[in-house]
């Protein structure tokens, strides 16, 4: 879990450090959008090359990136059983021992983990290179149109930059009690499965007790800091679009649209 690298924010002078918070909110949806389109894995290709080209320029590693899909192993394996058990389409790809792996399985297999670290990719750069101040500014602009049916753009915004801000604090929370329950004897790894289930419970507790109390700590701050739900505010920073701005809006919007006439070819 400490190889989770979502919500964390790294300090750095690159391109996309510089960027306005709106444009890269932008052009994650765009690249999000991208994913799910039928392109098959020559569009996966082209975005994967374009993200690892955009996570070097941004002064970031690979190798972080990808440590941070360790934690989602146990999940890739549970739907590589499902699809093996479920899909019977294709040519035969294995048999283990009468069970039968059909080549679609496994394929639609593929299509999930790429899909996966390509969304891992994206999201770890738009938080890495933007801060959470930055953040919620920049989802309250584009939530702004929101105004007209009544909603609370600010809060909205706000609960969402929380939420990114405290997942890398929420996983060094519980690496700690993970140690401090571990140096009390408690064993995660082996014994039965209702074992493994009570050590498991010996962590969750303490992980929402923490959680709460930080939420109280938060609000006790926001109070004493003059901090008013739906109140008018003011800001003291004032997001402007530059030239690199519209010119990366541009540029994703071309790749947007030769992933669209890709998959318009490929139907």
């Amino acid at each position: 879990m400490k190889n989770i690298t979502l919500g964390r924010y790294v300090p750095a002078d690159s391109f996309f450090h510089r960027l306005d918070p709106r444009t890269k909110l932008v052009a994650m949806i765009a690249m999000l959008v991208a994913i799910f389109l039928p392109t098959g894995f020559y569009g996966y290709a082209i975005i994967g090359v374009v993200m690892v080209f955009c996570i070097l320029a941004a002064h970031l590693t690979i190798s972080t990136v990808v440590q941070s899909m360790k934690p989602m192993l146990v999940m890739l394996l549970f739907l590589l059983v499902i699809n093996c058990l479920v899909v019977k389409t294709g040519y035969v790809w294995l048999n283990l021992w009468g069970l039968l792996i059909y080549s679609d399985a496994v394929i639609q297999t593929l299509y999930i983990v790429v899909r996966l670290l390509l969304m891992i990719m994206i999201t770890t750069l738009l938080t890495a290179t933007t801060k959470p101040m930055d953040m919620t500014l920049g989802l309250e602009d584009l939530l702004s149109p929101m105004q007209f049916f009544h909603l609370p753009t600010h809060d909205i915004a706000m609960m969402i930059a929380l939420a990114l801000r405290f997942i890398p604090t929420l996983i060094e929370e519980s690496q700690r009690i993970l140690k401090a329950q571990a140096s009390r004897g408690v064993d995660l790894e082996n014994g039965t499965f209702r074992e493994k289930i009570m050590a498991v419970l010996s962590l969750i507790v303490p992980l929402f007790v923490s959680s709460f109390q930080r939420a109280d700590d938060l609000a006790d701050a926001m109070e004493a800091r003059g901090y008013v739900v739906g109140a008018p505010r003011v800001r003291y920073k004032k997001l402007r679009l530059r030239a690199a701005d519209y010119m990366t809006l541009a540029l994703v919007a071309a790749l947007l649209g030769g992933l669209i006439y890709l998959a318009v070819v490929l139907a």
